[in-house]
């Protein structure tokens, strides 16, 4: 990839600049918490975004994207938005930079991706992120981790029309090989724990059902919505239930009858998250992974029933993994499609895989795709 890029970048603008990249994400448990001011469990992988950045000494950016096919010049200014989507987010990138006082001056890019599209691995996110230390690097800011997440973040609320959390840029920024990140959404402190899977005899598997999902869809901010009502409910009663992650689960009861049915489904799911990520990680620390296992079905459930992002191709590659032995499976990232990600002992791995492709192919017609996950570091400056 870093050579396509660096081909394009010198047949477009000349003599070439310094090359960045920043990684999707997987989460292991910890769904729909990080708006809720709860835990969430991620690590970055070896997928991602990469860029080859000059600065060019104009108040313009002029960017490539390799995956698209397709250019883009812009200015600095509010009023400067590009039309392309995908140039949204690094116009954003740059906008909120600015907005902390951050230089930012005219440059060039080209840049591609290998985090599979649509799959619920944060392939914005690797993006903001990559742009945001790639910025803050050549501009020298001195701009801290914890802001450019926040960048980030920021970007997809303010350009893009996402009301997301702070755990995918989070990850893309902080991600750390061979471990994971507990990250208190509403603190933002954050604990890495070591995570081999493979010296445990395990393999951390994603199975994409390759159903793209659009976070900007209505769908996601309706349920943070429900989240907001149903927080707001309980603070009447217990005033320092400023996220539903400050909540329990009796004083939800006690608002049972002063909000929608809905709203209360998606609040009992996101406060037993909260707690499965923490019993998750004690389960991790003590080498049980069967029991870390049973969480993610655990969670799997709660999405599927309570927080109804599940679909029909998601719910039948959980029950094949439940079928299979798989000692964890669960629907990752914002839901309404995308992947699995399955916790597999090695000697079940094959049959599992066989048995996965080929009984979705039969059902839905078109075969699921596999990726194999490796931990590895986020946000960086590629020499």
């Amino acid at each position: 990839m870093k050579e396509r890029i660096h081909e394009k970048f010198l047949t477009l603008f000349g003599e070439g600049g310094m090359v960045f990249a920043s990684a999707g994400r997987v989460n292991l448990i910890g769904e729909h918490t990080d708006y809720n001011g709860g835990y969430v469990f991620p690590g970055a992988i070896d997928k991602g975004i990469m860029a080859e950045v000059k600065l060019n000494g104009t108040g313009k950016v002029r960017a490539f994207s390799l995956d698209y096919d397709e250019y883009v010049e812009f200015g600095l200014e509010e009023d400067n938005k590009p039309q392309q989507a995908w140039a949204d987010y690094i116009f954003g990138v740059c906008r909120e930079t600015i907005k902390r006082g951050g230089k930012v001056e005219g440059f060039d890019t080209v840049f591609a991706g290998d985090v599979p599209l649509g799959a619920g691995l944060s392939s914005s996110a690797a993006l903001e992120s990559t742009f945001a230390y790639a910025i803050n690097y050549l501009f020298q800011n001195g701009i801290d981790k914890f802001e450019l997440a926040k960048i980030g973040q920021s970007t997809e609320h303010n350009y893009c029309g996402v009301k997301c959390g702070i755990m995918d840029q989070f990850a893309s920024c902080f991600g750390k090989k061979g471990n994971l990140i507990r990250l208190n959404c509403k603190t933002l402190e954050y604990k890495y724990f070591p995570f081999d899977p493979e010296a445990a005899g395990y393999k951390l598997v994603l199975i994409d059902s390759c159903v793209k999902h659009e976070l900007a869809s209505s769908a996601y901010n309706k349920r943070r919505a429900s989240c907001e009502n149903a927080a707001a409910a309980m603070r009447k009663y217990h005033p320092d239930v400023e996220f539903l992650s400050d909540a329990k689960r009796v004083w939800l009861e006690e608002v049972r009858d002063e909000i929608p049915e809905e709203d209360f489904l998606r609040a009992e799911y996101v406060i037993g998250e909260v707690q499965r990520v923490l019993d998750f990680c004690d389960a991790l620390e003590r080498g049980d992974y069967e029991t870390a296992g049973e969480m993610m079905y655990q969670t799997h459930f709660g999405m599927s029933k309570l927080y109804e992002v599940s679909c029909e191709e998601l719910d039948f590659l959980n029950k094949v993994a439940r079928k299979c032995d798989v000692t964890g499976s669960r629907v990752m990232g914002g839901g309404f499609g995308g992947c699995t990600i399955n916790l597999v002992k090695k000697e079940l791995y094959d049959a599992f895989i066989k048995e996965a492709t080929t009984s979705f192919e039969e059902k839905f017609g078109h075969a699921p795709k596999v990726y194999d996950v490796v931990i590895s570091d986020g946000a960086r400056r590629v020499e």
